[in-house]
């Protein structure tokens, strides 16, 4: 069975960047949902025995159209509300350390310039979706945007996102209302970068 990621801080704890209103009805309701609709889901399918990332890599082998989209539109929700919370803190690392650290240097200059795409990718996103810094096997990193709750992985990228930023509008729209730049600002307030380069280190092996 797929459980919805624990929260390691109480539902008013990322005040006042993320509200208290906003976390209840984002993980206690939307998340909720997606957790419990894939599940549903995945049982029809009878994948409900592999890991999240399996069932979306591997989407094309469900043969029944409706079903291979319920699987991509809820399994992803699931998975990046997952990663999304996971990586948020009420006292996050404000900077990334080891070999994320080296990877972003590496490849984008500095932690601003990195955050800059990714708020850029975010802000741009049209509608609905997300944007993520991920991976592949080698360690390279990536920004990129997806709309809706695909991911690199559902995409067919075989990267493995480390950090997903939500800019669906329940994300948000309570607090900033349109004022989705504000949002994505208040966002790198409470990640924990200590999260996401343990992710990084867990996907890069």
């Amino acid at each position: 069975m797929f459980e919805q990621v624990k929260l390691s801080y109480e539902m008013n704890a990322l005040e006042p960047h993320i509200d208290q209103l906003t976390m209840e009805t984002h993980y206690g309701k939307h998340h909720a949902t997606y957790t419990k609709t894939f599940n549903e889901l995945a049982q029809k399918a009878g994948v409900s025995d592999r890991p999240v990332e399996e069932v979306l890599a591997s989407l094309d082998k469900v043969a029944d159209e409706t079903l291979r989209k319920g699987l991509r539109n809820q399994g992803g929700g699931y998975y990046n509300h997952n990663l999304y919370f996971s990586t948020l803190s009420e006292a996050p690392d404000k900077v990334p350390s080891g070999k994320l650290a080296e990877a972003i240097d590496k490849t984008f200059g500095s932690l601003d310039a990195v955050i800059e795409l990714l708020s850029k990718a975010a802000a741009g996103q049209f509608g609905s979706g997300w944007s993520f810094l991920s991976t592949d096997k080698e360690g390279n990193l990536f920004v990129t945007a997806s709309p809706n709750q695909d991911n690199p992985i559902s995409e067919g990228t075989g990267r493995t996102p480390i950090l997903a930023l939500d800019v669906w509008e329940h994300a948000y729209y309570l607090k900033y209302k349109n004022l989705r730049a504000d949002y994505i600002k208040e966002f790198f307030e409470v990640l924990d970068w200590k999260v996401v380069s343990e992710n990084y280190e867990k996907a890069v092996g």
